[in-house]
């Protein structure tokens, strides 16, 4: 299944993928959308530290979907592997963003709703530029790789590649890998 994939390291903060992500959810889908009204809101959030780390936090379309299980109105769906909100369903309970573990649900007005309500806004995984073959809005703004879209054993198969090719020369020195590795490469030669 493809997948938006978060690699916090590569994350440096600015939060294009916010900016992205609004204003590809607007009316417009241009960056005038920040005078629309209501005024867009992204459905993706980076988290800064003290530390000066950044995590970019989005809904991982869990399976189960415990926002899925508590909606009592069934206004959040799935398809096709995406966990969706239908904003005219929702009638702003909470009960969604209570129970999501990442809490990446919040409640904003909705210019597809047909009355001014907060609803509850997630990821939706792009669900439209996606069907038009295009990337996440989120990951085409991601300039550093923090995240990427496609399969997501794919991806995680090509960061072990680059992980591995990054380090494996450090290996190659006797003072910084332990006696007990050593063994185990000569082992793997024979």
């Amino acid at each position: 299944m493809k997948s938006v994939v978060v690699f916090p390291e590569r994350c440096v903060g600015c939060m294009q993928c916010m900016f992205e992500c609004a204003v590809s959810h607007s009316q417009i889908k241009d960056f005038r959308a920040i005078f629309e009204e209501p005024i867009p809101k992204p459905r993706i959030h980076v988290y800064s530290t003290i530390e000066n780390y950044a995590f970019p936090s989005k809904c991982r379309h869990c399976e189960p979907a415990p926002c899925m299980e508590a909606c009592p109105t069934s206004s959040v769906k799935r398809e096709e592997g995406i966990v969706f909100v239908d904003v005219n369903r929702c009638i702003n309970c909470g009960m969604c963003a209570m129970v999501c573990p990442f809490g990446a649900i919040r409640f904003h007005l909705d210019w597809k709703r047909v009355e001014r309500l907060p609803v509850s806004y997630k990821c939706d995984g792009c669900i439209e530029r996606v069907s038009e073959g295009e990337l996440p809005a989120c990951v085409e703004a991601c300039k550093t790789g923090a995240l990427k879209y496609g399969d997501v054993n794919e991806l995680v198969k090509e960061e072990e590649r680059r992980i591995a090719s990054t380090y494996s020369p450090l290996f190659q020195k006797k003072e910084i890998v332990p006696e007990n590795y050593r063994l185990w490469v000569e082992l793997r030669r024979r």
